[in-house]
């Protein structure tokens, strides 16, 4: 299966928002290289390397899947406090895979590291030895096929050997399509903020299309920043800023065995000690972190398999935000209004079920429901000046907006997803091919 590069290009002359690419230039500490290790029948980059030469602090979270892939059993084996290279393989998710997955990781990371120790000898002033510990992997694709150990390792020397130290947008582009699947379309997001007086950069890529349905994070994400923060404050920033973003999406409901999203410091930056997330001189820093990661996140969102809608589910005045989520993904799951929504069929009978299956206390006089600003619902049922001609016309839309007030208290939740078409269908039942 190849990238459709056309596609790509030509999708950007769509109107749709999530089109729109930032130019990703170059940020201080990361390196990095793509090539194809022929994992797929047609030939395109399928392996791509993050090399951090000076080393780099990070954080993770995890799919909470109780089957998991080989190469997240491997990264949180490694208790290194600095990883030296982030490698990534697709067509293959290294799960249920056993032991012969996890050890072909031991092997190429001690290839990895045995390869980078020499680049390190050949361009740095004090090299440094890379150890197998500080190799961190990202895997995605069909599970349960044999991992094609031989194919990735004989491919390290020329990955090694196009190692870029200084990127560009063309080079980010290359390892965004690099990590796609069943993508359609590559993600990457940018920003630019201060931490205290000093700016930096917060970079990430992004992949993910099907069996997306946050339980911690979702699909593969890796978000890379030049700040000089510890491994704890990583943690802590990802965790807080995961839960509406990553964590408020959904495509089809299922959770990956292989989700993780990855953010690497490699302090070049050289800001101000930051000991606490709520230290005044980080909010700068936490906001742009927050838009970089929903950027990603509704990119997956909006490249869902076979989508052609991307739907905004806000739930407010809801007594708890927990409640609000179940209702948001009670109807962001529902076949029944993907479908409804994939026909353009303003069929709101079918939101009411949704909410109601959500299995929240609910005071129906207080319901109000709207498709974009048209109001349908209010006080528990139908509105006198509901107008289907109108809401019709508004389904039409490539974007749509499903307003719920529940009215029990304060707490507010938007989850985003997309429509079922019978593309989502035919790109499912084909899947291996």
């Amino acid at each position: 299966m190849g990238i459709n590069l056309s596609n790509f290009f030509t999708s950007k002359e769509n109107n749709l928002k999530m089109n729109n690419y930032q130019d990703l230039e170059h940020i201080d500490g990361v390196s990095i290289s793509t090539v194809s290790a022929n994992l797929y029948e047609s030939e395109r980059d399928d392996l791509v390397m993050f090399y951090f030469r000076k080393g780099a602090n990070h954080a993770s979270v995890y799919t909470q899947s109780k089957i998991v892939s080989e190469n997240i059993k491997w990264n949180l084996n490694k208790k290194n406090k600095r990883v030296k290279s982030l490698m990534i393989n697709t067509r293959n998710a290294n799960a249920f895979t056993g032991k012969k997955g996890y050890h072909g990781l031991q092997k190429i990371a001690e290839e990895l590291s045995l390869r980078l120790s020499e680049k390190q000898k050949e361009d740095e002033d004090k090299p440094e030895k890379v150890k197998p510990e500080q190799v961190l992997f990202g895997c995605t694709g069909t599970i349960g096929e044999e991992f094609p150990t031989e194919k990735i390792k004989n491919k390290i020397p020329e990955l090694i050997s196009k190692i870029k130290y200084t990127q560009n947008k063309y080079i980010w582009m290359k390892a965004a399509l690099g990590i796609m699947t069943t993508d359609l379309k590559p993600k990457l997001a940018m920003e630019e903020c201060k931490i205290g007086n000093t700016k930096v950069k917060i970079y990430g890529i992004a992949k993910g299309s099907g069996m997306i349905q946050p339980n911690m994070a979702t699909t593969l994400g890796y978000i890379f920043t030049d700040a000089d923060l510890s491994n704890e404050i990583l943690k802590k920033l990802l965790k807080k800023n995961i839960t509406t973003t990553f964590n408020a999406i959904s495509c089809d409901g299922d959770t990956s065995t292989n989700d993780m999203v990855s953010f690497f410091s490699t302090g070049v930056a050289k800001n101000l000690n930051i000991n606490n997330i709520n230290d005044k001189r980080i909010k700068d820093f936490d906001l742009s972190l927050h838009k970089v990661l929903l950027n990603l996140a509704k990119r997956v969102v909006s490249d869902g398999e076979g989508a052609s809608k991307f739907v905004s589910i806000n739930i407010k005045k809801c007594k708890s935000e927990t409640d609000a989520k179940k209702i948001a993904f009670s109807i962001a799951n529902s076949p029944l209004v993907k479908t409804a929504i994939s026909g353009e069929d303003p069929n709101w009978g079918r939101i009411v079920m949704a909410v109601g299956k959500a299995g929240i206390n609910l005071n129906l006089s207080k319901l109000i429901i709207l498709f974009g600003d048209f109001k349908i619902v209010e006080r528990g049922q139908l509105s006198e000046r509901y107008n289907e001609a109108e809401v019709a016309e508004y389904m039409k839309n490539e974007e749509i907006e499903i307003n719920i007030e529940i009215g029990t208290g304060s707490k507010n939740f938007t989850a985003y997803t997309m429509d079922f078409t019978k593309k989502y269908i035919e790109i499912n039942s084909d899947y291996r091919s």
